[in-house]
């Protein structure tokens, strides 16, 4: 048995706020599962299971957070999701 290292462990020194929201996908009668799921693998990295889960909730919930962060990393998958003619808002 070998004894115990005690190593040493940098500390971050500086907190940094972020701000954190959350990007919200709204339900229709337009597009289809497979579209909104293709959607969120693709922009927002999503495995198919995270994407079918999200799907279901939104279907049944009316919406669905999908992502979380910065709003400088959310709106730019906001307008791409948009673009592909589903509905999407950034909120905090």
């Amino acid at each position: 048995m070998q004894p115990f290292e005690e190593n040493d462990v940098e500390v971050l020194e500086e907190v940094v706020d972020t701000d954190l929201y959350n990007l919200v996908v709204f339900n229709d009668d337009v597009n289809t599962f497979d579209h909104v799921i293709d959607t969120l693998i693709d922009v927002c990295e999503h495995t198919p299971e995270q994407a079918e889960q999200c799907t279901i909730i939104i279907h049944h919930k009316g919406k669905c957070r999908v992502k979380n962060g910065s709003w400088e990393e959310l709106v730019p998958k906001r307008n791409e999701i948009c673009r592909r003619g589903i509905s999407a808002e950034v909120l905090k």
